[in-house]
């Protein structure tokens, strides 16, 4: 990336998160994902980093985002209300670690607490009372929302008594989830449009300027911080960040029983697997975990930077979305001669995997998404799903972006492409994403703190009821004999690479999902496109890729015989590679040249000769090797069994017969699977079956295996 190029982007990124900014925190209208926020900001942050002259301490992400709205009166905060720095790994975890430690000189202790998606809101108490409850707004100015939150029944308007003469607490506004859907049902039932998420309707709520609305809400209040105490008008000294929280328990304030003190980052990383394990099932939507330095003096001393404090920070867990750019757009063609456009892109992690393709399934889709390549998507990557692109952040276009067409002719054969009507499909009625944690949870007791600042999040609401999708159309191959519509051909190939981890099923799930059109593309094959497959997991996705990559570097005998050449069976691949010890040789023979090979006739050197004459099964050959895989030839250790052709039968006792038929290949000698008078020895083990009886009736030599050794 040039300045010029880096400059460009950075103004696109600073433009597109100030406006989902203002949507969110201003217009409570999420206009993305958190995932995806997140993941725009990352990408500032890594340009900025690489380019620092573009530094700009009064852009937009070095500002806590939000204003208040004019139908509230404004609040002003004695002590601002922060947001947080995110981290994604360990690594991050750690590096922040090494940064704080120098500046204190010592290794601090740690209190984690989950992150909860909801509203910031500053609570102020006298004498006991609850009098005055703001929201973040601008981390500055507020709005003052008191009434609406004496409507939540879990903040204290009185605290239990001892109490202090003055208090500010500070914490998150949430909805359960269960009452999420409760509220979507009503909405439905009306035909009202849906709430995209929890937080989006617990933000809508507290800004209702009717109060009873807010009550039947059923919103929660859990708190997260003591930003102000004060006995007798001195402010009392608590050591610990852990002891606010005891504190506030004690005062009546709700918590999350989801805490815990950590001695080092090993306790750090242990609380966060935990919780990972169970989020999803967690009765309140949540993102990540809050890490802060325990003790209040060391937090003192780290201080702030920006909008954030140095001695806390946010661990996020995998984003199942992800911002990305478009390279390219590639053709696969399936089993039934589909061609299935998928996208290509630099590596991305997305979900716990990185990946830099997604399937587009078809024409409709990009249209639907008006996507050019060149344009900044929105991949997502969940659970058992392929990563695909669901989304075109069109505002980041600059112009340059190119317009896609699906090819006329085949990529695989060249032959002509055909435009059909796939069919009339019903649409399911979608409700609400399945991810969002749409239903009662069997934790319904359960109860956590703070979230310093949520991102949007996105709308992903079934507006289909039971009608009638529109047609749709696919493009297909008009050759019935396409390699790319050859499931037979294909698992030949995989079982002469000898990748046995792939067996049939597993073929056709590649090339329906289009991640596949033939054998080459095998080879490009990631991690992350196998962990998205349904029953798929990590170690099946690992032991899968490991064989593929494990298998590039192939025999020429054994390549030769994988590409499927009508007639040429092992033995006749065998020995068209030690006559010409090359696949340069071999494509450039003449029929005479292979026809004077022994045991080959004339109509297998005719079929060899014009398998590599077929400009299709050229381009399949390059396209291997463009995808790594390489040959070599290695001569036999000897040549005692030269013109020896073999026939094994019955079972040794001393190898097995795949191991017999290596010895025999080493020393130059030929193994045929059936008796014949050309065949010079027949090896009985024990049981031996028919092929005992032919070798007497054409009186060839049978050796016992002792016999056989010998030879060796």
């Amino acid at each position: 990336m040039t300045n010029l190029e880096a400059k460009n982007r950075i103004k696109k990124l600073r433009e597109e998160i100030s406006r989902l900014r203002f949507m969110y925190h201003v217009e409570d209208d999420p206009g993305v994902t958190d995932d995806v926020y997140d993941s725009l900001n990352k990408e500032l942050k890594k340009i900025i980093s690489e380019y620092p002259e573009f530094m700009d301490l009064n852009a937009p992400e070095n500002r806590v985002g939000g204003k208040p709205l004019d139908k509230f009166i404004k609040v002003k905060h004695e002590i601002r209300m922060l947001s947080l720095n995110d981290v994604f790994s360990y690594d991050e975890i750690l590096e922040w670690e090494t940064r704080i430690s120098k500046l204190i000189n010592k290794k601090p202790s740690y209190f984690c607490e989950v992150k909860l998606d909801g509203l910031s809101a500053s609570l102020i108490y006298k004498d006991g009372i609850f009098v005055e409850g703001s929201t973040r707004g601008d981390g500055w100015i507020g709005e003052d929302v008191t009434e609406n939150l004496k409507m939540i029944g879990t903040i204290p308007l009185k605290l239990k008594a001892p109490y202090p003469d003055f208090l500010e607490v500070r914490g998150e506004v949430v909805m359960p989830k269960r009452e999420w859907t409760r509220l979507n049902k009503i909405e439905e039932k009306e035909g009202r449009k849906l709430f995209a998420n929890t937080r989006n309707v617990a933000a809508g709520s507290l800004r209702q300027l009717d109060p009873n609305i807010v009550k039947e809400r059923n919103l929660d209040f859990f708190a997260w911080d003591i930003a102000q105490l004060k006995i007798k008008n001195e402010e009392l000294r608590i050591e610990k960040h852990s002891e606010k929280h005891d504190l506030m328990r004690k005062l009546g304030f709700q918590l999350a029983p989801y805490e815990k003190k950590a001695k080092n980052f090993d306790d750090v990383f242990l609380f966060i697997e935990e919780i990972e394990k169970i989020r999803p099932n967690l009765p309140y939507g949540t993102d990540g975990i809050v890490i802060s330095v325990d003790e209040l003096d060391l937090q003192e001393i780290l201080g702030v930077v920006g909008k954030a404090p140095r001695y806390m920070a946010a661990y996020k867990y995998q984003a199942e979305r992800a911002t990305t750019i478009v390279t390219g757009i590639t053709v696969n063609v399936g089993r039934t001669g589909v061609l299935t456009p998928v996208a290509h892109f630099n590596p991305t992690l997305v979900a716990g995997s990185t990946v830099s393709k997604a399937t587009l399934h078809n024409i409709d889709q990009i249209n639907r998404l008006d996507l050019r390549i060149g344009d900044t998507v929105v991949i997502q990557k969940a659970g058992d799903v392929i990563p695909e692109v669901v989304e075109v952040l069109s505002k980041m276009r600059t112009g340059k972006e190119k317009k896609f067409k699906m090819p006329e002719i085949c990529p695989v054969c060249n032959a002509n492409v055909e435009k059909r009507e796939a069919g009339q499909a019903s649409a399911a009625k979608i409700l609400l994403d399945s991810r969002a944690g749409l239903g009662e949870s069997p934790m319904s007791n359960w109860s956590g703190t703070g979230s310093r600042l949520p991102r949007p999040r996105t709308l992903r609401i079934g507006a289909f009821s039971q009608t009638s999708l529109s047609l749709s159309v696919a493009f297909y191959c008009t050759n019935k004999n396409c390699p790319a519509r050859s499931r037979r051909g294909l698992q030949h190939f995989v079982n002469i690479f000898e990748i046995y981890e792939i067996g049939p099923k597993i073929l056709d799930r590649l090339k329906d999902e289009g991640l596949i059109s033939d054998a080459a593309d095998l080879f490009t094959l990631e991690k992350a496109d196998l962990s998205g497959l349904e029953r798929f997991g990590e170690k099946s996705a690992d032991n899968i890729i490991s064989s593929i990559q494990s298998h590039k570097k192939i025999p020429l005998w054994r390549f030769i015989y994988a590409l499927g050449i009508i007639h040429v069976g092992e033995q006749t691949a065998r020995d068209l590679a030690n006559n010409f010890g090359s696949l340069t040789k071999l494509s450039k023979a003449s029929v005479e040249e292979i026809n004077n090979i022994e045991n080959i006739g004339p109509v297998v050197s005719k079929s060899i000769y014009e398998y590599f004459r077929n400009k299709s099964n050229l381009g399949f050959m390059d396209k291997l090797f463009e995808n790594g895989v390489n040959t070599y030839h290695q001569e036999p250790n000897s040549k005692k069994l030269t013109g020896k052709t073999f026939v094994l039968t019955g079972t040794l006792n001393t190898m097995s017969r795949e191991d017999a038929k290596k010895k025999i290949i080493e020393n130059g000698g030929n193994v045929s699977s059936s008796v014949s008078k050309a065949t010079s020895y027949v090896v009985a083990g024990d049981k031996p079956g028919s092929k005992y009886t032919d070798a007497e009736k054409l009186g060839v030599k049978i050796l016992t295996e002792t016999e056989f050794l010998k030879i060796l």
